[in-house]
């Protein structure tokens, strides 16, 4: 009974059943939900035990339906997330989907797993794809960081293209001022950068399940205080899984860092790649302008009118002007994507 003022005789029952049920299904909801959910029953458990009889009736009836209604948005995100439709399928021409097998069993049976495989083996698409056939990125995200927002962008498009998924569902991307993210979104590639700025706000990052941290070798002051904050993450919550994955990378450096981590070596490259070394040309007097020598060693392999051409740049800035200045040659044999 409640009496005339309004509050509470005692601790009721009937809610100390309503927060028993809220508990049960917590394990329904999203990871970054569950946390905060769990809290805010301890913390209404705690004021019940303690001010039972001077808590109001209509606060208690309050707090109990917004922990409610937030787990069953929860819950609902996560049951979309697991029923989307998607195509998962290793390209045969890509190396990497040879090994995608054997990979796979590592990531299930270790924490921390580390992938070296040439460049054009297939990593950065594959992998994701890997782990959503695991059944990753349903209670928490599928985070995969690229030191650069416009390979981020790219990655992205191209594995919502793969799993035949419109961009911005089951993939998405986050970078700096532009992301296309929905609650139902199972991967999100995003740059070192946005992951180092949301341990502000999430600090053991619950909200993933996997993260894949690519291009390890480029060693960036980004992914040196990543890797150093993830082991202690990793340590705190034993179901998160760290895939790091590079083109040259020291293997045994990471192993010792991350005790029991396991690795495996792609050994082969999906296309045979020619290594042609060619000095620019520049007077004694004058720097060497990156674009210009670039366009000359672009003109001189379009004139042979076979195969592709990847340029390795250090920021989005290069990489545009780049691609203006080969534009700008037009050559003949030779598409800018």
């Amino acid at each position: 009974m409640m009496p005339a003022d309004g509050t509470a005789s005692s601790p009721s029952p009937t809610w100390a059943e309503a927060l028993r049920t809220l508990e049960a299904e917590l394990d329904n909801c999203l990871l970054l939900d569950q946390a905060h959910l769990s809290k805010g029953i301890q913390a209404l458990r705690r004021k019940l035990r303690a001010r039972g009889r001077r808590l109001r009736a209509g606060y208690v009836e309050r707090i109990l339906r917004q922990l409610h209604d937030q787990l069953s948005r929860s819950r609902r995100v996560r049951a979309a997330r697991a029923a989307q439709t998607m195509r998962l399928e290793f390209p045969p021409e890509l190396v990497f989907s040879a090994h995608a097998a054997a990979i796979g069993l590592l990531i299930e049976q270790y924490q921390v797993v580390i992938v070296s495989g040439e460049t054009g083996c297939g990593k950065s698409t594959q992998l994701p794809k890997l782990c959503l056939r695991l059944g990753r990125g349903i209670a928490g995200r599928i985070g995969h960081t690229q030191p650069r927002r416009i390979a981020a962008r790219a990655i992205a498009r191209r594995l919502a293209e793969e799993t035949a998924t419109e961009p911005g569902l089951l993939v998405g991307h986050c970078v700096r001022f532009d992301d296309n993210l929905a609650p139902v979104t199972r991967v999100k590639l995003m740059t070192d950068g946005i992951l180092l700025n949301e341990i502000h706000q999430d600090p053991y990052l619950e909200q993933y399940d996997t993260l894949i941290i690519d291009e390890v070798h480029e060693r960036s002051l980004n992914v040196d205080f990543l890797i150093g904050y993830l082991k202690q993450v990793l340590a705190a919550r034993p179901g998160l899984k760290l895939i790091l994955t590079s083109a040259t990378i020291d293997a045994s450096v990471f192993e010792r860092f991350f005790e029991g981590a396991a690795t495996y070596v792609i050994p082969e490259r999906s296309h045979p790649i020619e290594i042609l070394y060619r000095p620019p040309s520049v007077d004694d007097e004058d720097e060497i302008d990156i674009d210009e020598a670039i366009v000359e060693a672009v003109r001189e392999l379009d004139a042979e009118a076979r195969g592709d051409v990847l340029v390795f740049l250090p920021g989005e800035r290069e990489i545009r002007a780049a691609a203006q200045r080969i534009g700008r040659a037009h050559f003949e044999n030779t598409d800018i994507f």
